[in-house]
């Protein structure tokens, strides 16, 4: 169990970018959702030993994070959202470096490993090409390749399908999935199919606060009977917000469909539906606001 207590931070330009958070994240997938600028990142650097908090605490197995880095970095796989390798090197002779930052000095303890986890994420075939030929899916396998080097208890992923095409992220969500049957796998993200599809367990973010948490589907049962939908013409959008709390909008075929919160039926037309973690997201959001 990786316990944050009262962790807050504020840069020096003022921007407060966590304030008093407190999670606790259990072995499995443990999704951190939040728009860009929620204090996901920050988060992620703190827990990775980068950065320090202004207070607060984190711990995992009796393991002061803050205090005992080196400790921490030895158990510790990380992919950050801005993922850089040295673009000339092979794909295998980059995976050996890394192991042997990691303490691995066996050279043929060394190969075995780097051998595993270029089959576990799809990359042995391509292993002596160099990085800079990779596709950013496969330089995403390649981050998580590295980030399990050394067997990790708790591995951090920031943002890691962002910008992949359909098939690369399934791919991506498959590794991921087969990873965090053992280990604290912490996704940070801000596409909420990534946490519904992958899971157990959640927290929602925004303006470096958590709003919600819990499991992705006891969260969206707390919306039951309260989320109601409507097609409307795109110029009533502005009317229906003044007097509703409107929690998404999107266009289909010329016209939008809107979202609203509310107890009971808030008008005619509305329909009740059953609430998605989009549904979650956007009501988190706009509450917050």
């Amino acid at each position: 169990m990786l316990e944050i207590r009262n962790l807050s931070k504020t840069y020096s330009n003022g921007v407060r970018a966590l304030v008093d958070v407190s999670l606790d994240i259990p072995k499995g997938m443990f999704g951190l959702l939040g728009p860009n600028g929620a204090g996901k990142s920050t988060l992620m650097r703190t827990i990775a030993t980068l950065q320090d908090p202004d207070n607060g605490t984190i711990s995992m197995g009796g393991l002061d994070l803050l205090r005992e880095k080196d400790e921490v970095r030895k158990f510790l796989g990380y992919l950050p959202q801005e993922f850089g390798v040295y673009p000339k090197i092979t794909a295998r002779a980059m995976l050996d470096h890394f192991a042997i930052l990691k303490g691995i000095a066996n050279r043929k303890e060394r190969k075995e490993l780097v051998d595993a986890l270029l089959r576990q994420t799809n990359l042995h075939d391509v292993q002596k090409r160099r990085l800079d030929t990779f596709s950013g899916g496969m330089k995403q396998r390649f981050g998580i390749a590295q980030a399990l080097i050394g067997e990790p208890k708790l591995i951090i992923v920031d943002e890691p399908t962002a910008g992949l095409d359909p098939e690369e992220r399934n791919r991506f969500h498959n590794l991921l999935s087969e990873i965090g049957e053992n280990v604290v796998v912490l996704l940070s993200t801000h596409i909420v199919e990534d946490v519904r599809d992958l899971c157990s367990r959640m927290a929602i973010i925004a303006e470096g606060r958590v709003l919600h948490t819990g499991a992705p589907r006891e969260i969206m049962d707390d919306l039951r009977g309260k989320i109601w939908r409507k097609t409307i013409k795109r110029e009533a959008v502005d009317t229906y917000k003044e007097s509703m709390q409107v929690i998404s909008t999107r266009l289909v075929a010329g016209d939008t469909v809107i979202h609203v919160f509310s107890e009971d039926n808030p008008n005619e037309g509305f329909e009740p539906v059953d609430a998605d973690l989009k549904d979650v997201y956007f009501s988190a959001l706009r509450h917050a606001a």
